[in-house]
């Protein structure tokens, strides 16, 4: 069944042209992920199949009584209530039926022997109605979806006007979710997830049989819930019967064959030329001139374009030490005027050069405090983390706050390093800052380019240490792959966090596991580690390491059979996921109070944050068990 056709669609931003001759269909078990660069379309699209816009030409039909559930990237503040209000609307029509049966009952008991019988048939009738809809069922259904978008009970009592966007994000999902749509069009929704919760979705999309559009950087969520990819790109859309990694193929076979088409194209062009020349005023002139008139009606073969990326590149690393950090008897947390609170006991870790270590955990378990108390940029509660001879460290920050947004983006990367201008000017086209770009106003810029920025600074710098938190945020799939490729060329010891399965998949040769308040080794790639370990919510930390043969032969086998994610264990989901979000939340307000010496609110927050860790410890010891 066709769910939403689009024909000839053109959109305008502004006197700019966005895309134009565009068609697309959706059918009802569609599973398609949209990809392109940044500014490419992706959302205005997803917008003009919703009915949020409308085309400057063309038009889009969609199914009768068709239920569309629809997330974007930021969705809009509500005008009043909580993030529970907002979830529960997915349910306004069976609370609004379970309203009447209350009202039903007690006009049941009202009621004379005259009256009776019609109440009580009109309270059947409501019944059958609530029934239909799943009304015995839907507080479970709620609480499992809320559950696993990592959505908190307390960030359900939360005011939806004071929420986070990535609260917000969460709560328009779970209410997209639970409303049982036809059609689900999904912007960017693993932005805010961490591996429990991307793991969950995969397994929600994969077995639900819903239809989905969903716009996407995460290139292993796409590989594993997609079966078709739209790519938008210079203002057209290319269909691929594929996931991400068969779509990769297929796109490089097109070109090659769209390639080979020009090239030949181009040589019998070139051949009618020369002959429409040599004999447009000779004895064969009416033969010239009739190539002419062919070759002015034919049909002419585009050229492959190429794409705008990045162009990543890393200066020679000066030489450090062989140990480049290492810590001793380390404590990470929180302190005021006499009282403490420890987020995690770290073993003594050494990092050496030229090394790539990803670390990894759920959110809230306090990854960011660690790498910055590693780099002293944040005090230790106990022991020491030492940077070796001649370390320069390089950090990303998560967020791009630190950016000064009253500069212009020259300005920017120039109070990062002094550099001719018109060498800054260089290295910025190569983050895609051209012509009056590098006049922009740092506050004018997206996400995307903000995070092109902080990147520009960093490698400017010519670090010999990276420490990189979440850098793949924002950045579309080829500034993303371009990082990756001037990564794994950096000479210098990488150390980051990040929840981009690909990224680690592809850098990372250790992991450093933040979790039940401290950090676990392990000594390989993220593939071999997620085999026993995201399938489930925790890992078994005494379970015996594989061996190499070991490793090698589950790799071969889940290559050859490839592995469905499974929904997490409905029992003790929601307890587990909501006392994490909560550590997250409590984290930053502990970092907040921290900072600005407020005693009675880091004794107060400390508190809290030791007693929701024993509580997500016993929940986890009752899910074992």
């Amino acid at each position: 069944m066709r769910l939403i056709t689009g024909s000839s669609l053109k959109a305008l931003y502004g006197n700019v042209e966005v895309f134009s001759g565009v068609d697309v269909e959706v059918d009802s078990g569609a599973r398609i992920g949209i990809v392109g660069p940044n500014g490419g379309g992706k959302t205005t699209l997803l917008r003009l199949l919703v009915g949020e816009l409308e085309p400057n030409a063309g038009n889009v039909a969609r199914a009768s009584n068709l239920r569309l559930g629809y997330v974007p990237q930021l969705p809009a503040v509500p005008g009043g209530g909580t993030l529970e209000d907002e979830v529960l609307e997915a349910f306004r029509e069976v609370r609004r039926i379970e309203a009447e049966l209350e009202d039903s009952a007690l006009d049941i008991q009202r009621a004379n022997s005259n009256q009776r019988r019609g109440a009580e048939r009109r309270y059947s009738a409501l019944l059958h109605d609530f029934e239909a809809l799943g009304g015995y069922d839907y507080q479970n259904r709620m609480e499992r979806v809320v559950a696993g978008v990592g959505l908190a009970e307390e960030a359900l009592r939360t005011p939806s006007s004071a929420a986070s966007g990535g609260q917000r994000t969460r709560a328009a999902l779970a209410r997209a979710l639970l409303t049982e749509p036809d059609l689900l069009i999904l912007d960017e929704p693993t932005n805010y997830l961490d591996f429990r919760g991307l793991a969950w979705l995969e397994g929600f999309l994969t077995s639900s049989g819903h239809a989905f559009v969903v716009v996407s950087h995460d290139r292993y969520f796409l590989d594993r819930t997609v079966s078709r990819i739209w790519e938008m790109e210079h203002g057209r859309v290319e269909s691929y019967p594929a996931n991400f990694a068969g779509y990769r193929a297929l796109k490089a076979e097109r070109l090659e064959r769209q390639r080979k088409e020009y090239e030949r194209q181009q040589e019998f062009i070139a051949k009618e030329e020369h002959f429409i020349q040599r004999y447009k005023a000779g004895q064969r002139s009416r033969e010239a001139k009739g190539r002419e008139r062919r070759l002015e009606r034919l049909e002419r073969v585009r050229p492959p374009e190429s794409s705008r990326t990045v162009s990543v590149s890393t200066d020679p690393a000066s030489r450090t030490g062989q140990i480049v950090l290492s810590t001793e008897s380390l404590e990470v947390g929180f302190a005021g005027e006499g009282r403490e609170l420890t987020l995690l006991s770290v073993p003594d870790l050494k990092l050496e050069r030229g090394s790539r270590t990803a670390i990894i955990g759920s959110n809230g378990a306090g990854k960011t405090t660690l790498l910055r108390t590693l780099l002293g940029l944040h005090p230790p509660l106990v022991g020491s983390a030492r940077l070796g001879h001649n370390v320069k460290a390089g950090y990303y920050r998560q967020g791009t706050d630190h950016l000064p947004a009253d500069s212009s983006v020259i300005d920017a990367l120039l109070d990062a390093k002094n550099i001719p201008v018109a060498d800054a000017r260089d290295y910025l086209a190569r983050f895609l800052f051209r012509g009056d770009d590098v006049f922009q106003q740092v506050s004018t810029l997206s996400g995307g380019e903000r995070s092109r920025l902080s990147l520009a600074r960093l490698f400017l710098t010519a670090p010999n240490v990276l420490a990189l938190d979440e850098p793949t945020t924002h950045l579309d799939i080829p500034s993303r792959e371009a990082l990756e490729s001037a990564l794994l060329a950096y000479e210098g010891a990488a150390l980051f966090i990040s929840h981009d399965r690909q990224l680690i998949t592809t850098l990372a040769e250790r992991l450093w596991i933040v979790e039940d308040r401290t950090v676990a080794q392990f000594e390989g790639a993220f593939d071999e580690w997620a085999i026993d370990n995201l399938q489930s919510p925790r890992r078994n930390q005494d379970k015996p390491r594989p061996t190499r043969g070991q490793r090698r032969r589950r790799r071969q086998a889940r290559v050859s059979v490839p592995q469905k994610p499974q929904p997490p264990s409905v029992d003790h989901e929601k307890v587990i996921g909501d006392l994490e979000a909560s550590l997250a939340k409590l984290e930053s307000e502990l970092a907040l109070a921290s900072s600005q010496r407020r005693v009675e609110d880091v004794a107060r927050l400390g508190e809290r944050y030791a007693d929701t860790q024993a509580r997500l410890e016993r929940a986890w010891d009752e899910w074992r068990a």
